[in-house]
């Protein structure tokens, strides 16, 4: 059975926002961010080079994030420098490469603005199989690493004195986040790309205080994202991709919103007398 657009999209913000709000808990738990905000901006000039020469967009944007994550992990490693600088240099020096790549190359076959926003509706059962393929992956890594991964955000040092290497871990995260950035290009594009990532995830964080129960949450506050965004787009006629950003803001609100309400002190010991009642009595 082949599925019409729409049906395809619909499954393709479900699988996407599913597998970048998993990866996401990771990236929000380990304040990598930043570094993800980066990794979306400056995959652009990939997407750009790939659509071009008739390659897959997804796969000029994952040979880009290789070549980003080197290029920042060598600026970050510079003397007086690290990895928010490293992230930040990588971040516009990306976006701008990208932005002159396309306005040097015409007729490119893809619209300039699916590239910044997202073309949900054209997405492909490649792109998918792709993002579905990470979701499993990264599934898999946590499965086989969890405790390792859990150890070495939470407490660090501990984790370097019990005589782990944690650049392992960090490498592994690190590569679950530019599989993520890749595989929500087609739904929100690279400027949109971080709210799936950082939204469900930080959404989660604000209502659950365990590392298993943030995991779980993400993945389906991102899917849900997803859904409710491709839905709105089709009733009010916007761009899905804005749609699903914004989706995921508003989770992120609402769960703002709930944990200041949880906080606030409702019940007030309020004396039963006052001084004079005292003395009366």
């Amino acid at each position: 059975m082949t599925l019409g657009y729409f049906e395809l999209a619909l499954l393709g913000a479900t699988v996407i926002g599913a597998g970048t709000g998993f990866v996401g808990a990771l990236v929000v738990l380990r304040r990598r961010t930043f570094f993800a905000q980066a990794l979306t901006h400056a995959t652009y000039p990939g997407a750009v080079a790939a659509a071009a020469l008739g390659f897959s967009v997804p796969l000029g944007a994952a040979i880009a994030s290789i070549a980003i994550v080197g290029v920042m992990a060598f600026v970050a490693r510079a003397r007086r420098q690290g990895p928010q600088v490293a992230a930040g240099i990588v971040l516009t020096g990306g976006f701008a490469a990208g932005a002159l790549l396309q306005a040097s190359i015409p007729g490119i076959p893809v619209r300039p603005e699916s590239f910044l926003v997202g073309s949900i509706l054209t997405v492909t059962p490649g792109d998918v199989a792709l993002a579905a393929s990470v979701f499993l992956v990264a599934l898999a890594c946590v499965a086989a690493f969890g405790k390792e991964i859990a150890f070495s955000t939470f407490d660090p040092a501990g984790f370097r004195v019990a005589g782990y290497r944690e650049w392992h871990v960090e490498l592994l995260v690190l590569g679950l986040t530019a599989a993520a950035v890749v595989t929500a290009l087609p739904a929100v594009g690279a400027i949109l790309a971080i709210s799936l990532i950082a939204a469900p995830a930080s959404a989660a964080r604000l209502v659950l205080p365990t590392f298993r129960g943030i995991l779980f949450a993400s993945p389906v506050i991102g899917a849900a994202a997803g859904i409710i965004g491709v839905l709105v787009s089709r009733a009010v006629g916007i761009a899905a991709g804005p749609a699903i950003a914004l989706a995921a803001t508003t989770f992120f609100l609402i769960a703002l919103i709930a944990h200041r309400v949880r906080r606030i002190p409702w019940r007030r010991d309020i004396p039963v007398e006052t001084a004079e009642e005292a003395r009366l009595a």
